[in-house]
């Protein structure tokens, strides 16, 4: 059994030619703590809504 419970891999969202997330490869592993920091417009609610799958990803994938 892996110990990565979350993965994205090459994640990309855009919006009628804005890419907020681009290609955004990521790997959690249970039992870890991990926060989504930066300035505003940087893209944090954009991959927490692909990630919970209230979006729908321009390209890559999420593996759960």
């Amino acid at each position: 059994m892996s110990d990565i419970i979350l993965e994205t891999r090459q994640l990309t969202k855009e919006f009628k030619g804005f890419t907020a997330v681009s290609k955004v490869d990521l790997a959690v592993k249970r039992g870890s703590i991990h926060a989504l920091i930066g300035p505003n417009g940087a893209g944090k609610t954009t991959c927490f809504n692909l990630l919970t799958k209230f979006l729908e990803p321009t390209s890559g994938t999420i593996l759960f």
